[in-house]
């Protein structure tokens, strides 16, 4: 939040202060202000100690109170290592932080419910996504095992999971794409495929062990022609 030139400005002072007014020692770290007329005044004696204090952090915050506050003062302190003053906060009226942080609130409660909106929505296509998914499953392949498009679908639409139906065409449904989802379920589930890497294979050594199996129960589930598929 920029800083105005007619902002009230509260500083936090690193040495020993007395206020000009009451004569109150208010000792090192004080809250104070400076008059020109009067030098260094306590908050009490520049009628400021009403307002509370609002750290630095959330500017949605700061800026509402800062808005709804009739009135308000930049809190400051001096920088030795940077050499300026850094801003520490604001202080507002306590009526105004309380309705500030109302509307946050509800902002917050606002955007949740809206996030929840927004999830269900996803929910609902990502399964009528599956559902398809699994639909042209049983299509191009009807001989599939009862309940084998439905595990195909379900593991290759998976979300954030960079599998063949996230991708753009198995979105479109291409036959490409979601055979290529039915060949690596076969090579997962009806071949040693993850025996071989775990004693050691190579990936593509161990797809070219698997190939003919896998082109099997392709042609079991009335795949395409062996010679189109791709290993």
């Amino acid at each position: 939040m920029t800083q105005k030139s007619d902002d009230l400005i509260i500083f936090i002072s690193q040495q020993q202060s007395t206020c000009s007014e009451c004569g109150e020692d208010l000792g090192n770290h004080a809250w104070i202000t400076l008059r020109k007329d009067k030098g260094a005044l306590c908050l009490s004696c520049a009628d400021l100690d009403h307002l509370v204090y609002l750290p630095p952090g959330n500017a949605v915050l700061t800026r509402r109170s800062r808005k709804l506050s009739t009135l308000s003062a930049v809190v400051l302190e001096w920088s030795r290592s940077r050499k300026r003053y850094e801003r520490k906060g604001l202080m507002v009226e306590e009526k105004a932080l309380h309705a500030a942080e109302i509307e946050c609130l509800q902002d917050s409660e606002a955007r949740e419910r809206r996030r929840l909106r927004q999830a269900e929505k996803r929910k609902i296509l990502d399964q009528e996504y599956v559902m398809r998914f699994a639909h042209r499953v049983r299509e191009l392949f009807p001989l599939c095992p009862e309940g084998r498009e439905m595990d195909i679908a379900e593991f290759a639409c998976q979300k954030y999971s960079g599998r063949i139906g996230r991708t753009a065409a198995a979105k479109e449904l291409h036959e490409t794409a979601v055979r290529l989802a039915v060949t690596a379920h076969i090579r997962h589930q009806e071949t040693n495929y993850d025996q071989l890497l775990a004693i050691g294979y190579d990936r593509d050594d161990a797809r070219t062990f698997v190939f003919n199996k896998v082109q099997a129960v392709l042609f079991q589930w009335k795949a395409i022609p062996v010679n189109e598929e791709v290993k």
